[in-house]
């Protein structure tokens, strides 16, 4: 089966990612494979207090990705799955890519801010062309209409 990854973090155009891949998914036959990372710096503590905010930061992950799940199954019949890793983004992600072979599409979302699209989609689209896969980044400003008839 072909896999959408999709990357959950705390960013707005992150919703229009996940939405895009569960209905992309849905049509398609495909699933949804949910990547979260929590960066290095949150732990640079004293190591009980950087344990403790692990464990805090994995729990916010999953809270955030139950309120996908749900929406996913029930909306698009889609079953997502949650990986968290632990380091920087992009390597992540590439990390992600190599060690699951039914991972076809990465899904990203585009800020809308005149900052640019955001240091993810930036620094993954530098590399798009010696990517193993295709890079589909979705507008941040998208509305739900707008998604359900482009996928």
């Amino acid at each position: 089966m072909r896999k959408f990854l999709v990357v959950l973090d705390d960013s707005r155009e992150c919703l229009n990612a996940m939405r895009f891949a569960a209905m992309r998914a849905a049509k398609s036959g495909g699933g949804v494979k949910i990547l979260s990372v929590i960066p290095p710096e949150e732990f640079n503590h004293w190591i009980g207090v950087g344990d403790i905010m692990r464990e805090e930061a994995r729990e916010r992950i999953h809270a955030h990705f139950e309120v996908f799940a749900k929406w996913m199954r029930d909306r698009q019949g889609v079953n997502p799955e949650l990986v968290i890793r632990e380091g920087d983004a992009v390597p992540a992600i590439l990390e992600e890519i190599e060690s699951d072979p039914e991972i076809g599409i990465l899904v990203l979302g585009a800020g809308t801010s005149n900052k640019g699209p955001g240091p993810l989609v930036t620094q993954m689209s530098k590399s798009a062309g010696s990517q193993p896969i295709p890079i589909t980044i979705v507008p941040g400003d998208l509305s739900k209409e707008r998604l359900e008839l482009i996928t």
